[in-house]
């Protein structure tokens, strides 16, 4: 009995459950897990034959540079990993993603100018990261997507300059965010943040030493309390005029749409164009201060620098949807029209403004924001073809035409 008992005393001493590297100590918790101890010991790599049942590793305060692909393919079964203080500055991308139990992941204190974001999707149970004490520049819009388990997040003394708008948005379980010490320019594009904090019930800590760096005006000041004066969301309006054309191959008309936006930073404008034929997106103007065109294929369509859309010809290829766009660093704001023609001789009515607050007639919203179809509300816009032979009876919108023209030559 007692030479079959030393055979099972050996086996289990040899058992890989307890496998343990020389420079660790391990042991297993009361909740059963097993813990991997190898912090302090002057570690220039992740020390090899750790049990694959190793749930808990602490590597913290070694000489850890850089980990690889294989660096942690022993221990599949973690669920803390602890790496702060060491020297990384190098993390190969799939190094985390074979880690699927991870709850816990500490890099902190470390040399990361880069990071394996794309590793993160793999780690749907995380609770706690932190990345805090590094060089990061960037967090990649959506680099945290998929993280609903997160409740802490350490970002703090980084590189960072700006965040993507919603960054933080898909962490429902987000409690605790650190971001104090980076270097935050504090343009709109990051004024989401100001109004995120202001809304939401994750814990900023230290809110007060979150602060910008850039521009000078602003230096020194909370991210958080930015002047909601300086950044404002777009406000768009959609006018038209039509008129005969003078000459042509056809007996068409020009038609004219006027989009004035309001808003700060100034509204950047671009065209929405949906006919028959498909859909043409213009983004500024097509029309050169020369009165030249752009680009080849746009010359159909001639946007100009002071938001007027103007469409020589227009004839029943050219009916649609025709969208402004108003978009700058707060936000985007559309309005649209749906023009047909029609064979009446008689003029056509302008259409009113558009109240930029109203709906139907225009939607707003900010960068990220899905548009809701129930509020687009399009106004119809008939545009009357105007036979050649009546064209004499139509002198006043002639010169309605050319007061137009001298206009738009005036603001190019």
């Amino acid at each position: 009995m007692e030479p079959l008992l030393g055979v099972l005393a050996l086996v289990t001493l040899l058992s890989p459950s307890l496998a343990c590297p020389s420079p660790c100590s391990c042991s297993t918790k009361k909740n059963g897990r097993l813990l991997a101890e190898c912090a302090y010991r002057e570690l220039r790599d992740v020390p090899r034959g750790l049990s694959p049942n190793v749930t808990i590793l602490t590597l913290s305060a070694n000489r850890l540079g850089r980990l690889g692909r294989s660096s942690l393919a022993e221990v599949p079964e973690l669920q803390s990993l602890w790496l702060g203080y060491n020297h990384i500055s190098f993390v190969e991308p799939g190094t985390f993603a074979a880690l699927p139990h991870l709850k816990n992941l500490d890099l902190s204190h470390n040399r990361l100018a880069e990071f394996p974001w794309q590793d993160l999707r793999n780690l749907s149970a995380l609770q706690i990261l932190k990345l805090s004490n590094n060089r990061l520049g960037a967090l990649p819009g959506g680099a945290l997507a998929g993280l609903r388990e997160l409740r802490s997040l350490w970002l703090n003394d980084n590189e960072l300059t700006t965040l993507a708008r919603g960054t933080f948005e898909a962490l429902p379980a987000l409690a605790q965010l650190q971001l104090f010490h980076n270097p935050f320019n504090c343009s709109c594009k990051l004024f989401w943040l100001k109004e995120w904090a202001h809304s939401t019930s994750v814990v900023l800590s230290r809110a007060g030493s979150t602060l910008c760096a850039a521009p000078a005006r602003l230096r020194g000041r909370a991210v958080t309390e930015l002047p909601g004066s300086l950044c404002v969301a777009p406000s768009a309006q959609l006018t038209y005029l039509s008129s005969p054309a003078k000459a042509g191959p056809r007996d068409g008309l020009t038609l004219s749409l006027h989009c004035s936006v309001a808003g700060s930073p100034p509204p950047e404008i671009r065209w929405q164009i949906r006919t028959a034929a498909g859909r043409v997106d213009i983004h500024g103007p097509t029309v050169a201060r020369d009165g030249g065109t752009k680009a080849s294929g746009q010359q159909r369509f001639l946007a100009f620098k002071n938001g007027t859309m103007a469409i020589p010809d227009f004839g029943k290829e050219d009916e649609g949807t025709y969208t402004c766009v108003a978009v700058n660093d707060v936000g985007t704001r559309d309005v649209s029209v749906s023009v047909a023609l029609s064979g009446s001789e008689l003029p056509a009515e302008e259409l009113p403004r558009d109240d930029p607050q109203a709906i139907p007639g225009g939607h707003s919203c900010a960068k990220g924001d899905q548009p809701d179809p129930s509020a687009m509300g399009e106004k119809l816009l008939i545009v009357y073809h105007v036979p050649r032979e009546v064209r004499s009876a139509a002198g006043k919108r002639e010169f309605r035409l050319g007061i137009l023209l001298v206009v738009l030559g005036m603001l190019l």
